[in-house]
């Protein structure tokens, strides 16, 4: 079996990139010969999932694979670099060599000063016991004085010249390990090569499709919206990370929410056992109610720790690169260019007091890009620039799409609140009275113009049971809400002028029969 002795290139053209993972397409143009052969193709990445490589030959003559796999080799880097290295890291190489040599002689140095320490000692030792024994030989002490002192200065200057030497090369050493991070990567110690057995009845060119799948990419959706008046652009980009070790120059790449990892199997059918008791009498005398908040929440991926995962709605969804894009392997965030949408808007400043005493400047539009807009962050853009950073849900197509601003400083807002309760001494009938007051102050500019409106909301209880009832006090409220919806948020369009204030009142009763508990 005739086998290629050097590995044919195989780059990257395509890429479907999912949630926590990607797939690659390679498609190779090979010169087949009568026969059958092995060929050797890549480097690829070695994060390849082998048992999901498949390859497809298509040929004008009959053609086949035989058999395909993933081999891996492992070569070390040396210590030494390389003349294909780059300058920074032979830079580098070198002040690590000088380092290395400094040090050694830093350490002579410091010996030396110590033996000349102990050789000054014993001549001072000397000095004075020949001076005890009566000998004046002062001329041979002071030359030996003078040679150990001159020594040891000049071995002294020598150390502290090297110290100051090596504090600069740990600067410099630093910096350039700083910038050969940024500027290059590491190269790959352990790659991969596909191998393969095909057979073919004749000679003649043929195309070759390779695909697997690699782990440590994924995508996330981000946007941007753009508020010019009445205008508002919004443009869908997503953004790419992977570090598979090698780079996907220019290729055509198509999003997907599908997850590849998620289990398949369905769930286990356990027994429920449902059983019927007779109430009580203490129990059929008394209802038990407890007051709650409902939050009201579409369909989408449990909020997780860390960054989340794409809402699509429950249904894969795939989105396309209008162009080729080149996504290099270095595991930082790429933003690529998905759609740009421009319609009209329209714009309504609202509040509700009771999370938050902000008038919040809120946009709502509908999604006409031509595809569903998945949940992920907006860069907010005004007239005056840079605004802030907002939240955009699922939408479908065609869908409203609402978006928040930012609030306006122009306005405060402050909620107060009262409660009363009242139990009729014949019926033992409770009625509850709240009472909320909402005063809204608008603080504009000198020379500031025109009306404004800003939209209340408040919520109002929603009874479930029939012995709890909630009516409104629409005599007492003032003014009378403009709406009430079916979830008990009531609405109040407020103008007012600049440097305007207004008070509104909520005022609405909980009623509740003797036998009912917990309210």
């Amino acid at each position: 079996m005739p086998t290629d002795a050097g590995p044919i290139p195989a780059p990257v053209t395509a890429v479907t990139c999912l949630e926590d993972r990607a797939q690659v397409e390679r498609t190779v143009a090979l010169d087949l010969r009568a026969g059958v052969q092995r060929l050797r193709l890549g480097p690829i990445s070695a994060l390849a999932v082998d048992r999901t490589l498949h390859a497809e030959l298509t040929a004008d003559q009959q053609a086949s694979v035989l058999d395909a796999r993933i081999v891996r080799t492992w070569t070390p880097r040396g210590p030494e670099p390389t003349a294909d290295d780059p300058a920074l890291r032979r830079r580098a190489h070198a002040l690590q060599e000088e380092r290395h040599t400094l040090e050694q002689r830093g350490d002579r140095l410091r010996t030396r000063l110590d033996l000349l320490g102990r050789l000054a000692g014993d001549l001072l030792r000397e000095i004075g016991e020949g001076a005890g024994s009566g000998e004046t030989d002062t001329a041979r002490w002071a030359a030996e004085l003078d040679r150990v002192d001159e020594e040891r200065e000049e071995h002294g200057e020598r150390l502290r010249a090297t110290q100051a030497r090596l504090t600069e090369l740990a600067t410099e050493l630093r910096r350039t390990e700083e910038a050969l991070l940024l500027s290059e990567q590491q190269p790959a110690e352990l790659l991969g090569h596909v191998e393969l057995t095909v057979r073919s009845a004749a000679d003649g060119p043929a195309l070759l499709r390779l695909r697997h799948l690699v782990a440590c990419a994924l995508w996330r959706p981000a946007y941007r919206a753009v508020l010019d008046g009445d205008t508002l652009t919004l443009e869908t980009d997503a953004v790419v990370w992977q570090r598979t070790g090698e780079d996907w120059p220019d290729v055509r790449l198509a999003l997907s929410t599908a997850r590849s990892a998620a289990a398949t199997e369905p769930p286990r059918l356990a027994e429920d056992r449902l059983t019927l008791t007779d109430r009580s009498p203490a129990e059929r005398r008394s209802v038990e109610v407890e007051v709650r908040e409902q939050e009201f929440a579409e369909l989408g991926p449990a909020p997780v720790l860390g960054l989340p995962g794409v809402d699509d709605g429950g249904e894969t969804r795939v989105l396309h690169s209008p162009a080729p894009v080149s996504v290099p392997a270095d595991g930082r965030a790429h933003r690529v260019p998905l759609s740009s949408l421009t319609t009209t808007a329209s714009s309504e400043y609202a509040c509700s007091p009771e999370l938050s005493p902000l008038v919040t400047q809120v946009v709502r539009f509908d999604n006409t890009s031509g595809h569903a807009l998945l949940a992920g962050p907006v860069d907010l853009v005004r007239g005056s620039g840079f605004g802030g950073r907002g939240t955009l849900d699922f939408t479908a197509p065609g869908a409203p799409v609402e978006l928040a601003f930012g609030s306006h400083d122009d306005y405060r807002v402050l909620r107060h609140t009262e409660e009363s309760r009242d139990t009729a001494a014949l019926t033992q009938r409770t009625t509850v009275t709240r009472t909320v007051r909402l005063h809204v102050s608008r603080f504009s500019a000198p020379g500031a113009q025109g009306d404004q409106a800003v939209a209340l909301r408040e919520r109002i209880p929603v009874s479930e049971v029939s012995a709890v009832q909630v009516r409104l006090r629409e005599d007492a409220c003032s003014p009378v809400p403009d709406a009430v919806d079916d979830e008990g948020i009531a609405r109040w369009d407020v103008v007012l002028p600049p440097g305007g204030r207004r008070t509104v009142t909520l005022v609405y009763e909980l009623s509740a029969s003797g036998k009912v508990t917990g309210l």
